[in-house]
């Protein structure tokens, strides 16, 4: 990696590392881990928050004891592909709770959704509730993931 072009030391990339794999650390354990005084560190860790390298800290949750534990990839392919369109349907899948990415492709299909569902047998509830009603659709694939192999996998920095 480019120091110069990230923008960012070998201490600011620790600290990185280290808030990645878990958010809660206190900054005397920062400091400790970097090797720099707590309001040192302090300083490092509001600037990278600052200029957007955090974007936030968050819990990560069980997902099958909060009942969404299948997760389900769905290419979607719409009906014609124009501006209007790709507004139209970005807007109403960032509103289905379901969801948890959304992502524009290049290829047999326009976008791959990511959700989590109780389980398959509310698969069918939501396609017809979530999925189908978006605007322009036209075909839908779905793949029902059997195992997390790397779920939620840290940035390398």
């Amino acid at each position: 990696m480019n120091q110069e072009i990230a923008g960012l030391d070998t201490i600011d990339r620790n600290l990185l590392r280290l808030l990645q794999e878990d958010g809660r650390r206190t900054t005397l354990e920062l400091a400790n881990r970097v090797g720099l005084s707590p309001t040192g560190t302090s300083q490092r860790v509001k600037r990278l928050f600052r200029e957007g390298y955090v974007k936030a800290v968050r819990a990560i949750l069980d997902p099958k004891k909060i009942g969404r534990g299948t997760v389900v990839f769905i290419q979607v392919r719409l009906d014609h592909t124009a501006p209007h369109i790709f507004e139209r349907f970005s807007e109403a899948i960032a509103k289905a709770p379901e969801v948890l990415e959304c992502h524009m492709v290049i290829g047999g299909f326009d976008y791959l959704v990511k959700a989590r569902i109780g389980d398959m047998s509310l698969f069918q509830d939501f396609l017809e509730r979530v999925i189908l009603p978006l605007p322009g659709v036209r075909e839908t694939h779905t793949y029902a993931s059997v195992g997390d192999v790397k779920p939620d996998a840290l940035l390398p920095i």
